[in-house]
């Protein structure tokens, strides 16, 4: 692993049961995640993805591509919210390493919908 390597992208769809799924386990029942009708009437163009979700993707991403799948690698995790993400749409998890000390990884990740960045500026540091 070296910088400037890029890291294998993660690919998911989530479909349209999914932020109630979301809201169930993580008990954020907003509205603007789990009503279309209400989200619409407040501006957006339909419910959203909990950002925590999309945090959940850079995370796995990163631990998926670097380290096996194993969680226990990822030891920081950092990211900007910036964009909305949407039910039935895929999410691109990218990113790029950033520094490499030792054991230690950096990677600067991205997780996208088509031109949206919905999470950018992200910062995963692992153990490998």
């Amino acid at each position: 692993m070296d910088v400037g390597d890029q890291v294998p992208e993660l690919k998911v769809t989530p479909d349209k049961y999914l932020p109630h799924r979301y809201a169930g386990a993580s008990g954020d029942f907003n509205p603007i995640h789990i009503d279309v009708e209400f989200a619409k009437m407040v501006g957006l163009p339909s419910n959203i993805l909990h950002g925590l979700y999309s945090m959940g993707l850079v995370a796995r991403a990163n631990a998926t591509a670097l380290a096996g799948g194993d969680p226990r690698a990822l030891k920081r995790l950092s990211v900007q919210f910036r964009g909305m993400g949407l039910p039935e749409q895929e999410v691109v998890v990218s990113g790029t390493v950033k520094s490499v000390e030792g054991d230690r990884v950096v990677v600067d990740t991205v997780a996208a919908q088509s031109e949206n960045q919905i999470i950018r500026n992200a910062e995963a540091e692992l153990q490998i």
